[in-house]
């Protein structure tokens, strides 16, 4: 009677079961929910299918199961993050060959599990739009050979949409890492030498940088001593699409954040020249009217092909109207969370209440609250309270959005959701919104890259592709007017790569010229800037020193107030004032009171004595 009236009950037990049994852990949590599926600890969530569902969609939600059950037994973290490249497409490429390694050990025990792996990655491959990719320009190469990888491991034709992205690069990757990928059946036990082979082929394919590697050995002992703080250091990176394990992915121990950040500190110290005299580095301040200047150190190649464009330009009526009414079903739900956030808001920026009290004073009203205290001591003269006028501040925020190719899916229709809700919440606390976008024109350079081609290829070219930026709302425009051109964040083909520095600077210098007393500028992104045509002929920290310095730019030498919300990430390393959010649910619940906390300029008063 209990299996008739819940039916999925033996599939919960039956999965459970075997993801235990591949774990080898009969202590693991095995828990079935909505929501994305994660790894914490020895606690893993799947997703429930729905009754009815075919044998595919089964197969799927086994396959995530069996995908944590067997990192869990054959992958050591550790290990990983230690021989992991430190950031941008080798990292990502490195997470995806381990992943193969995981997958191709399952694959080649158990048929049942290798057929659960195939149905999980075509449904991962399908969330991440990799059904969707009909150039070469928007398929990841790392992606790429992380698939190739996994079907030269297994013997096994990939699914559809992986296809379409091996599809593209498969004769590059043969002919360039071939032999190096036939190396890595025979290590495929053994994860430190299978990270060496990884590590051959990402150099076979020229994107293991020098900062990568530990430097010749020279006499200084400093040297020596930096490079041990490098070998320790944690990736604070996470592949740019959809993984399953991304959750798991992001938890890194307290001692390897902050050895990834002495590091970064020392790197900076070095390519800015900190070690020189201190009369002689180069310090770009603000410009007369609170402008930020591009820092020394960092150029495009070109800036003839960039382009600021409002959002209407980029997209047709009727397709901005369709994009909107899908963006309005995510709303649904959220409808109680907006009038909320806007009750909060309201206290926290003043745009309402502009009236407060002043207490303890020697004349004025009685206040009542002290009456014990008259009573005890009748000549304290402290008693009494006086009601005055607060200087209203005037407010405006602009909203700053990553568009990159790496928020496609959820992410991208979260930070939509985000930029709705705060609008029109910000709207109804008189408090004037700004709503920006940032990406690039074209994936892997476009016609920048094709200039530098042109003209020989020179070294150290700098920013290497065309900029996009996104007018979606000004600051002057009505809201009824323009909110629909929040729908073409919708739209996939838009998302591309990320700039944020640039972004970061453009947006800051649109708002700190405006008139209004109080200016806080919030960007909503999922990370860094990762640009392949740019980072693969520059040092591959480039485009995150660049974004460093205009963080540093804005929180110390700006009036403009700088936000961060994470979605999905946590990016509380580079900015210091920042909150996480993970999935929609969180913008009823945790949204409302952190980002109220965070529109606070100043602390609490400090309650009077009673």
């Amino acid at each position: 009677m209990s299996e008739q009236d819940h039916p999925l009950e033996p599939f919960k037990r039956a999965t459970t079961a075997t993801i235990r049994a591949i774990a080898g852990d009969d202590e693991l949590e095995v828990s079935f929910g909505q929501g994305p599926p994660s790894l914490r600890g020895n606690r893993i969530r799947v997703p429930l299918p729905s009754v009815g569902a075919n044998q595919e969609e089964i197969n799927a939600v086994r396959g995530m199961g069996d995908e944590f059950a067997l990192r869990l037994r054959f992958h050591d973290d550790a290990l990983h993050q230690a021989r992991a490249p430190h950031g941008g497409p080798a990292q990502e490429m490195f997470q995806w060959i381990e992943n193969a390694r995981v997958a191709a050990i399952g694959s080649n025990r158990m048929e049942g599990v290798a057929q659960n792996l195939l149905a999980s990655l075509e449904v991962q491959c399908q969330e991440a739009a990799f059904d969707s990719i009909t150039t070469e320009a928007e398929a990841p190469l790392s992606v790429a050979v992380g698939l190739l990888v996994r079907q030269r491991l297994t013997g096994r034709e990939l699914p559809p949409s992986a296809e379409n992205v091996v599809r593209f690069w498969r004769d590059y990757v043969e002919e360039h890492a071939g032999e190096d990928m036939d190396r890595l059946r025979d290590v495929l036990l053994d994860q430190n030498e299978f990270a060496d082979v990884c590590r051959s082929i990402i150099d076979d394919l020229g994107l293991l940088t020098e900062m990568d590697e530990p430097p010749d050995s020279e006499q200084d002992d400093q040297d020596t001593e930096t490079m041990d703080e490098g070998a320790e250091a944690e990736s604070e990176f996470l592949p740019e699409d959809v993984v399953l394990d991304d959750e798991n992915m992001a938890d890194e121990n307290a001692e390897g954040e902050s050895t990834m950040m002495e590091m970064d500190a020392d790197m900076d110290m070095d390519e800015m020249g900190a070690e020189a005299d201190p009369d002689e580095q180069p310090m770009q301040l603000p410009d007369d009217s609170g402008r930020i200047r591009m820092d020394v150190n960092y150029h495009a190649y070109t800036e003839e092909f960039d382009e600021t464009i409002r959002a209407e330009e980029l997209c047709d009526s009727e397709e901005m109207i369709r994009l909107r009414a899908l963006l309005d079903q995510q709303l649904v739900p959220l409808q109680h969370a907006t009038s909320k956030l806007a009750n909060r808001l309201q206290r926290k920026l003043m745009a309402i209440q502009n009236r407060t009290w002043e207490y303890d004073l020697e004349e004025g009203l009685l206040d009542t609250s002290r009456l014990t205290q008259v009573i005890i001591d009748p000549m304290n003269p402290l008693a009494f309270k006086q009601e005055k006028e607060m200087q209203f501040r005037d407010t405006v925020v602009s909203l700053l959005i990553d568009s990159s190719g790496s928020m496609r899916g959820r992410s991208i229709t979260i930070a939509a959701m985000c930029a709705d809700i705060l609008g029109r919440t910000l709207e109804r606390c008189s408090v004037r919104v700004e709503i920006l976008g940032f990406t690039t024109r074209a994936w892997r350079g476009g016609q920048s890259r094709e200039r530098w081609i042109a003209e020989g290829k020179p070294s150290n070219p700098g920013r290497l592709n065309d900029l996009r930026h996104i007018i979606y709302k000004a600051a002057d425009d009505p809201w009824q007017r323009t909110r629909r051109n929040l729908g073409l964040m919708m739209r996939e083909e838009l998302l591309k790569e990320n700039i944020d520095g640039e972004a970061l600077i453009w947006a800051h210098n649109r708002l700190v010229t405006r008139q209004e007393q109080r200016k806080v500028l919030m960007v909503i992104s999922d990370g860094l800037p990762v640009d392949n045509s740019t980072l693969l002929v520059n040092p591959s920290n480039y485009l995150e020193q660049h974004l460093k310095y205009a963080i540093d730019m804005i929180e110390n030498h700006s009036p403009v107030e700088l936000i961060a919300i994470g979605i999905g990430h946590d990016v509380t390393h580079h900015y210091r004032r920042a909150v996480t959010i993970t999935d929609a649910e969180q913008l009823g619940g945790a949204m409302t009171d952190q980002l109220a906390e965070l529109f606070q300029t100043e602390p609490a008063a400090v309650k009077r004595r009673r």
